[in-house]
């Protein structure tokens, strides 16, 4: 069959590589229809470099046709459409029964001290082959994937493998009150679905912060305050100003650990990734750092006993925080991978209705898998108006 693996530090190639098998009597083999390229595989395209290795079957956002199930999965069939959460949680255990799908206790990485294990990211989070490919083994398909109904078009349910849920619980973890003032940090994909998903939540105002003019005029057509980073000298200032100098009552970074702004911390990340293997590795787990611009100025912008709510990956061991005006201010901050079995009933059942989170327009750009060397070089420069990337393994 054909994957996109990755092959060194910004490459990535559609390789030949074996079909997946039943391996587990909870493993159900899923023939991919649509797969996304998520913001977080650009992480793996550059900064997490040092815990992958050729060949590497990336990409965690996919649906697809069930082809085959294990003897001990019986919610879903051959023949059954569905769309398959990022994280590989198995629905029972102490974490999963409070709802903490992202630390599953049956599929923590715990050998590297990590939470469950992902598809398609790293040996981090267990090196499970990912979703950029035309067929898929899913372990616990006895809990995991979603049955979605067969009269809507893909792009309708895509995103409840990570992106919307994502976006979601961003939001939920800013403990917004009915008519409060939200700020989006970043109008990536997370970023555009979190201005949608705190008009639901019941915000007041929406202001969204980006310095891409296609993101911006996006997110503006949603009915967000757009502020274009480029115009202002201070952003977190200028949300202080829209908010009778107190500042948001909660601000979403939806940007994570390559956020603009830091050229030196940029310079130094990027050295990190080049070193040998054995070295990096160490580098980042016990002395890396991530580029801080925007949760920073989350941080400075947001009022006092306000919440920051990270939905933004960041991976550095020694970080630094401004914790003296964290603790002086009293704000909360709350974050973490998404736990996404936790909201995809309500949003599934929301989404079969109608498109509050407009999801219908989100991709930009659809393309076959063999084009996906060009597809996360057009994504990572945000070039042709780049927002949203689908890559069709079918065609």
């Amino acid at each position: 069959m054909k994957a996109v693996t990755w092959q060194g530090i910004e490459k990535v190639a559609v390789s030949d590589v074996p079909e997946p098998t039943i391996q587990d009597p909870t493993d159900a083999i899923v023939e991919v229809t649509s797969t996304a390229i998520c913001g977080s595989d650009l992480h793996l395209y550059k900064v997490l470099a040092p815990f992958l290795s050729p060949g590497d079957i990336i990409g965690h956002e996919f649906m697809g046709i069930v082809r085959e199930v294990g003897p001990e999965v019986t919610g879903i069939a051959p023949g059954d459409r569905v769309v398959v959460p990022f994280n590989v949680s198995c629905g029972r255990c102490w974490m999963c029964a409070r709802g903490l799908y992202a630390q599953c206790e049956t599929t923590q990485v715990t050998e590297r001290g990590k939470g469950a294990t992902l598809f398609g990211y790293t040996s981090l989070y267990g090196q499970l082959p990912g979703g950029q490919a035309q067929f898929v083994r899913v372990p616990h398909a006895d809990f995991g994937p979603i049955k979605v109904p067969d009269d809507l078009p893909d792009q309708r349910f895509l995103f409840l493998s990570d992106i919307l849920p994502t976006a979601w619980q961003g939001v939920r973890f800013a403990d917004l009150e009915p008519g409060g003032t939200i700020a989006i940090l970043g109008l990536g994909p997370v970023g555009q679905l979190a201005v949608t998903c705190a008009q639901q939540q019941g915000a007041g105002r929406v202001l969204a912060v980006d310095r891409i003019a296609e993101r911006l005029d996006r997110a503006q057509g949603l009915g967000a305050e757009v502020i274009n980073m480029d115009d202002v000298d201070d952003v977190a200032a200028i949300l202080r100003d829209l908010t009778s100098g107190r500042g948001p009552d909660a601000v979403v970074d939806a940007v994570g650990m390559e956020a603009h702004g830091n050229p030196v911390a940029a310079a130094v990340i990027s050295a990190s990734t080049r070193l040998p293997k054995p070295v990096a590795r160490a580098a980042v787990e016990n002395a890396g750092i991530d580029r801080l611009e925007a949760l920073h100025t989350a941080i400075s912008a947001v009022r006092r006993g306000g919440t920051v709510s990270i939905s933004g990956v960041y991976g550095g061991a020694i970080d630094p925080m401004p914790l003296m005006d964290m603790f002086d201010k009293g704000i909360s901050l709350r974050m973490g991978q998404c736990h996404v079995r936790q909201w995809t009933d309500d949003l599934l059942r929301t989404l079969t209705g109608h498109d509050p989170f407009g999801v219908d327009d989100l991709v930009t750009h659809r393309l076959p898998l063999t084009e996906a060397p060009a597809a996360y070089e057009m994504f990572q420069h945000k070039s042709d108006g780049c927002i949203k990337v689908v890559l069709d393994p079918t065609s």
